[in-house]
């Protein structure tokens, strides 16, 4: 790995079926907009009670994606 400048935004996933599904759903739609992400960090999981049962997940995260170097 050299010498890389990344920027991170912070996304909220969300999934009824498992916070594993809320990170993918969150990060294949940030790749289709950003390009060269690297790394992820959940920051909050979350979720919605609905008759004592979760309903849904919602999931925190930081992406970073690594910023181009033109010469």
């Amino acid at each position: 790995m050299g010498n890389h400048v990344y920027k991170y935004v912070e996304l909220v996933g969300s999934s009824t079926t498992g916070s594993d599904d809320a990170i993918r759903n969150a990060i294949a739609t940030a790749s289709k907009t950003l390009r060269h992400l690297d790394w992820f960090e959940v920051k909050e999981t979350r979720g919605h009670l609905v008759n004592g049962q979760v309903a849904h997940w919602q999931v925190t995260l930081k992406v970073a994606f690594r910023l181009e170097v033109t010469p």
